[in-house]
């Protein structure tokens, strides 16, 4: 793999190009891919999705119309990787590992960026409380479900980078910044990656100095809640927002398809 990798560099003028596209909302959709999952989300997101866990019973409030919105966002943050000249350059091993652990942070930042608000209910059950009093310790298995607890995490990491009003240039370096982290186990070029990653971030410092240049904290502030998505859970996405459109099929090899399959 190491032979496919190209000489580390700035991140040039096309990827700049890119990035920015993206960030400013334009999108190189994959049409069939876009209308089968709305199309799916139209069709079966018509109840709410209950999501039971031992500390209560929740579900999104409104969720036809929130799955609608995260089937795009998702499919926005696929065409943000395939678009990227950087990223379509990686050994395909490196891709697919940085597509199922960075996925996520990159569509939290889309959710932000698109202004999605959801709600969710909250029913609480007699039935599951007495299980946690009679059986206090989780397994590893309960352990990962989705809790509201972790919904209020992601609800505070929106509201943080709504505080911040990011334009649309900030939010597509960084979402280079998010997607290209070397700190993913198994990378072959891991190093290549990191040197992206700094250069995403390098270009960030840079537009917000060239936007807000009196607000000397900003670029700190910006990193430390995109450093927050970091603790929204794989599950609790996938539960929440696509298991009533994806239902049983296997999220890592959704994402898979959509990013290699033209």
């Amino acid at each position: 793999y190491h032979s496919q990798i190209p000489a580390m560099s700035k991140v040039g003028p096309e990827e700049s190009a890119e990035w920015e596209e993206q960030g400013l909302g334009h999108q190189h959709i994959c049409p069939s891919t876009l209308s089968s999952i709305t199309s799916s989300a139209s069709g079966r997101l018509q109840h709410t999705t209950v999501i039971v866990s031992r500390r209560g019973e929740f579900g999104l409030m409104d969720p036809q119309g929130t799955g609608q919105f995260a089937s795009n966002v998702l499919v926005k943050t696929v065409c943000f990787m395939r678009c990227s000249p950087s990223f379509s350059q990686l050994p395909p091993r490196d891709r697919s590992s940085l597509l199922r652990h960075c996925w996520v942070p990159v569509f939290v930042l889309g959710l932000a960026q698109e202004k999605i608000v959801f709600k969710v209910t909250d029913v609480p059950s007699s039935n599951i409380l007495h299980q946690i009093l009679l059986r206090p310790v989780l397994t590893n298995k309960e352990a990962e479900q989705p809790t509201l607890a972790g919904v209020y995490r992601l609800q505070i990491c929106l509201r943080q980078l709504w505080n911040l009003d990011l334009s649309p240039k900030e939010y597509a370096y960084l979402k280079g910044a998010m997607l290209f982290n070397p700190a993913v186990q198994g990378l072959s070029a891991s190093s290549f990656i990191e040197g992206l990653q700094q250069e995403a971030e390098r270009a960030l410092q840079e537009v917000i100095h060239l936007l807000h240049p009196e607000d000397s904290s900003r670029f700190s502030r910006t990193l430390r809640a995109a450093s927050a998505i970091q603790t929204v859970s794989h599950s609790l996405v996938t539960e929440l927002f696509f298991k009533p459109v994806i239902g049983n099929t296997n999220m890592s090899h959704l994402l898979t398809e959509m990013l290699f399959v033209h």
